[in-house]
C-alpha cells in the first residue's frame, strides 16, 4: 500500500473542518473542556443525569448545506456529507457543487464505516410503529434506518458516481475502510475515494453502554490506561480522507499531504466461548506489525501511535501492551478520544484525520505518555471489542 492523502474533512465537537481539529491539538486540555462543556441535547438528562458526553455542538446543516434538501436527513448523514464535502474541497477536486480539477464524478468514490448507523433514525420510525401506527412512518426518513444509507448519501449530495461501500465492523471500520479503498484503486474502479466513516450519539447506545457498565459516572476523571479507570466518555463525530493514488494525485498537481503507506488486521478469538467481548495485546502487536511490513518500516522508524485507548481498563491495558511489545515502553502514544470521546467508527477516521495534520506540522496531542516533535511517521491502531484490531502507517510525503 501507498497511496496518496490529498484532503481532510472533519465533524467533531471541536467543530467542522480542519482548523477545528488543528486549534484543539494546539491546547488538548482547553479542547477537551470545550468538548464536554455543554449540556447534552440528545440524552434527557432526567433519564441520565450523569451523562458526561461531547456532542458536535452548534451544528448548523443550513449553514453548511445551504437552506434547502437536508430536512429528512439524519445527523450522521449530514456530518458524513459535510464532513466529505470539506475533504474534496481541502483537496482541490471541488468548490462548492462545482469539479475544478482533472477528477470527474465518475472517478470518485467513498468507502466509508460505521459501527452502529443511523440508530436514532431507526428508534424514531420503531417507536412510531410501535406506539402509534406504521402508517404513520415517515417514507421520506425510512431510507435513513439502512446501514450504507448515510454514505450513499454523501456520494448523491457530492455527485460521485465511482463504487460506494460502507464497512460495518465495529470501532475498526474507518481503518479497514482503507483496505477497501485500495482494493478499489488497485482494480481501476475508480481513480479517488473519500475513506473514512463516523458514528453518532444516540439514547439506546448509551443506554446498552451504560447497562453493561462501561459508562463514566458523571464527569470523572478520564484515566486512560489505568485499571482503575472510570469508563468511557462517550461522544460523537466523523472524518474523511481523500486518497488517490501517488501518480494521479501528482500529475493533477494535488498537494500531498501525507501517504497512506501500510495497513494490517488481527483477530484472537476469547479464552471461553461464552464470552463475546475481550481484548488482546497479542492481536494490538501482530495489526501493528502487519501495517509496518506492508509499510516497508521499522519500529524504529514511528515517531508517535495514535492510540484508541479510552477509558475500558481490559481494553487499554491490552493496547498499550501490544504497542510495548512493538516498540517498547518509551514510544510516544497519543490518546485524542481524550477531546472527543468514544465516538467509535467515528473516532479511527478521526484518528487517521488527526495523523495527517500531524504529519504536516500540527502539534502531537494529547499525549498519553513520551514527547514528540513533528513526527515522520505515525501508526493509527484502532481496538475493537470482539478480539478486533486494524493498524495503518502513515508517513510524510
Amino acid at each position: 500500500m501507498r497511496l496518496a492523502i490529498t484532503g481532510v474533512g472533519a465533524v467533531s465537537p471541536l467543530g467542522v473542518g480542519a482548523d477545528a481539529l488543528r486549534a484543539g491539538f494546539a491546547d488538548p486540555a482547553a479542547a477537551r473542556e470545550r468538548a464536554f462543556a455543554g449540556e447534552s441535547t440528545v440524552l434527557d438528562a432526567e433519564k441520565f443525569p450523569e451523562a458526561h458526553v461531547a456532542e458536535v455542538w452548534g451544528f448548523d446543516a443550513k449553514k453548511e448545506m445551504g437552506p434547502k434538501g437536508h430536512r429528512n436527513l439524519d445527523r450522521l448523514t449530514k456530518y458524513l456529507i459535510v464532513a466529505g464535502a470539506r475533504a474534496l474541497r481541502d483537496a482541490g477536486v471541488k468548490d462548492g457543487a462545482e469539479f475544478v480539477s482533472s477528477l470527474r464524478p465518475e472517478q470518485i468514490g467513498v468507502c466509508s464505516s460505521t459501527a452502529y448507523g443511523s440508530l436514532d433514525s431507526i428508534t424514531e420510525l420503531n417507536l412510531v410503529a410501535e406506539l402509534e401506527d406504521p402508517r404513520y412512518i415517515n417514507p421520506a426518513r425510512f431510507p435513513n434506518t439502512v446501514i450504507n444509507a448515510a454514505a450513499g448519501y454523501v456520494s448523491i449530495w457530492e455527485d460521485l458516481r465511482a463504487p460506494n461501500a460502507t464497512i460495518v465492523d465495529g470501532n475498526c471500520g474507518a481503518i479497514d475502510a482503507a483496505l477497501s479503498c485500495e482494493t478499489h484503486l488497485a482494480h481501476r474502479r475508480a481513480d479517488a475515494f473519500l475513506v473514512g466513516g463516523g458514528d453518532v450519539l444516540t439514547e439506546p447506545l448509551y443506554l446498552a453502554l451504560r447497562r453493561l457498565g462501561a459508562i463514566a459516572g458523571g464527569a470523572s476523571k478520564w484515566a486512560p490506561g489505568e485499571r482503575d479507570s472510570k469508563g468511557l466518555h462517550l461522544g460523537e463525530g466523523a472524518a474523511y480522507l481523500m486518497v488517490e493514488r501517488v501518480a494521479d494525485a501528482e500529475a493533477r498537481g494535488a498537494n500531498v499531504r501525507a501517504l497512506l503507506a501500510g495497513y494490517g488486521t488481527a483477530f484472537d478469538p476469547p479464552r471461553k466461548q461464552s464470552r463475546l467481548l475481550h481484548a488482546s495485546g497479542a492481536a494490538v502487536a501482530r495489526a501493528i506489525r502487519g501495517a509496518l511490513d506492508d509499510a516497508g518500516l521499522q519500529a524504529g522508524d514511528v515517531d508517535v501511535v495514535c492510540s484508541s485507548i479510552g477509558g475500558l481498563p481490559p481494553f487499554d491495558v491490552a493496547e498499550l501492551t501490544g504497542i510495548d511489545e512493538v516498540f517498547g515502553a518509551s514510544m510516544a502514544v497519543a490518546a485524542p478520544k481524550a477531546i472527543w470521546g468514544e465516538c467509535f467508527s467515528g473516532a479511527a477516521a478521526l484518528g487517521m484525520a488527526s495523523a495527517v495534520l500531524w504529519l504536516d506540522g500540527t502539534p502531537v496531542g494529547p499525549l498519553f505518555r513520551g514527547e514528540v516533535g513533528r513526527p515522520n511517521a505515525v501508526v493509527v491502531v484502532s481496538v475493537g471489542y470482539y478480539g478486533n484490531v486494524s493498524a495503518v502507517a502513515l508517513r510524510a510525503p
